[in-house]
This record gives structure tokens, C-alpha cells and sequence, in this order.
């Protein structure tokens, strides 16, 4: 390292700061869960895998939610035969 270099006025962490809203974690992934995805967004012309895994995550708990209110069926009617 160079010693013209001054860090007295140096902070630790990460240089930019997250975004409101978000938490850095880490998580384990499958190989081909992550290469499928950086192929989507590499297909699509750039971008960034980890904003569509998010996005992957955001619609899977949108549609269980819709899932809870959507009508049920009751049960199996039985069919009224004529005699």
C-alpha cells in the first residue's frame, strides 16, 4: 500500500449505504436456481438477478395471499338423478 495514502478519517462498513426497506442477507441458493435466473436477466439485456429473485418471491406471496380469500368450494354435491 501506498503511504501518501490517509485513513485517518476512514469509516468502516459498506461504502454505500442499503436502501430503505431493505436487509442484506445471505442465503444458500441451488446452482441451477442462480444460473436460470442470471440467464433471464442476462436474455433480457442486463439487470440484476438478485432484484428478479425478489420480484420471483414478491408474486409467490401475492398469489398465496389471493389463495386465502379466493371462494372454496364447499364440498361435492351430489347429482340428483331423475326417477
Amino acid at each position: 500500500m501506498k503511504p501518501e495514502y490517509d485513513f485517518s478519517r476512514a469509516r468502516r462498513g459498506p461504502i454505500a449505504a442499503p436502501a430503505p426497506g431493505k436487509t442484506r442477507i445471505t442465503i444458500r441458493l441451488d446452482d441451477a436456481v442462480l444460473e436460470w435466473f442470471r440467464k433471464r436477466v442476462h436474455a433480457s439485456g442486463g439487470g440484476n438477478y438478485q432484484s428478479l429473485i425478489n420480484e420471483a418471491l414478491r408474486q409467490r406471496i401475492a398469489r398465496e395471499e389471493m389463495a386465502e380469500y379466493a371462494v372454496k368450494p364447499k364440498g361435492r354435491r351430489k347429482a340428483r338423478g331423475l326417477k
